[in-house]
């Protein structure tokens, strides 16, 4: 559904020449819910900006649902972005207009009739859960009640890619499992492609298939979610994972490692079972549970005894029982925040 071949974004300014994105290939396929992770300056919002030809790559071939954007009018480059729905963090509703207003105005620059547009977004009212609210004014209503509305807007025109640019990041953590729950939903009953832009790794988590992590305009790991939580390679996924709410603020000792539980390895008491067998305690740095996308997953993190042999054979019992065991860089913690 979306296809990047060695796209570049450059910016001049003043200061000179940014880059944007650098030789990014990404494949988004039909269906997938996406997520696309970074820190502040990753350059998610120019990855975004590319997909629907809001930004033109300097270099590099973007394809979306089968069509060069670069070899299209004006005119063909409107009729795609049809078909590819957008929110925003802030919602962008139109504060003079009522809520049944709201989802039908984009339907309305898309040329359809009042009568349709409104029989059409009742039926989206009622789908996001907000068919009481037609009257009221987004002034009335809750973050997470204007996100629903934003949602019915993006999706009354049937696009087949919906773009979530920080839709989540105004809101607190239970509307935004709501919000998530919702667009879950969408992308099950109506096949929407859906790309999640995002610096929360939580949010990746909780409804990505797979995602990708940006770093300075580069594409630095790319894969499922489950394979970059458990066992992630750069460091930049290192930090966006273990530094993600977690609150150590040092670490000593040279024999860190992280641990992954998965649901066939968490009913046997490993790490205790452990120190009994090596008569050698270890320090839980850290410990937690998630869910990825439906499956539950342990981490904890683990300093492990000064003396280099016990250590290693520790870390051999581990991965004996199945276990994922990384080594913790210990900058991976430094200004997480």
């Amino acid at each position: 559904m979306i296809f990047f071949n060695k796209v570049s974004k450059e910016f001049q300014t003043k200061a000179g020449n940014i880059q944007g994105l650098d030789q990014v290939d990404l494949h988004i396929p039909q269906g997938d819910i996406f997520g696309i992770i970074g820190m502040s300056g990753a350059g998610k919002s120019t990855f975004i900006r590319c997909v629907n030809y809001l930004e033109r790559p300097t270099s590099g071939k973007v394809v979306i649902d089968g069509h060069n954007m670069a070899d299209l009018s004006e005119k063909n480059l409107r009729e795609i972005r049809k078909e590819i729905g957008m929110i925003f963090q802030h919602f962008n509703l139109l504060m003079q207009k009522n809520v049944l207003d709201n989802v039908c105005f984009s339907m309305k620059i898309a040329g359809v009739g009042d009568k349709e547009a409104k029989k059409r977004a009742r039926e989206l009212l009622k789908i996001v859960g907000l068919d009481d609210k037609e009257k009221a004014y987004p002034s009335q209503l809750s973050g997470g009640q204007k996100q629903r509305v934003a949602i019915a807007r993006a999706i009354a025109n049937n696009p087949k890619i919906l773009l979530c640019d920080e839709a989540t990041s105004a809101l607190d953590p239970q509307t935004t499992k709501s919000v998530l729950e919702l667009l879950k939903k969408i992308n099950r009953e109506y096949g929407i492609t859906i790309v999640i832009v995002t610096h929360e790794m939580s949010v990746v988590q909780e409804i990505c298939d797979k995602v990708a992590i940006l770093d300075n305009g580069n594409l630095v790991e790319t894969g499922s979610v489950s394979e970059i939580f458990t066992a992630p390679k750069s460091h930049q996924a290192k930090r966006l994972i273990l530094g993600s709410g977690n609150s150590i603020e040092q670490m000593r000792g040279r024999h860190c490692i992280r641990i992954v539980f998965k649901e066939n390895s968490s009913y046997e008491p490993v790490i205790g079972n452990m120190t009994l067998q090596f008569k050698t305690p270890v320090n839980i740095l850290y410990a937690n549970t998630k869910d990825l996308n439906g499956t539950a997953t342990g981490e904890m993190i683990l300093q492990l005894p000064e003396e280099a042999e016990t250590a290693q054979k520790m870390v051999e019992y581990l991965k004996e029982k199945n276990l994922y065991v990384g080594e913790v860089e210990q900058d991976v913690f430094l200004g997480s925040d």
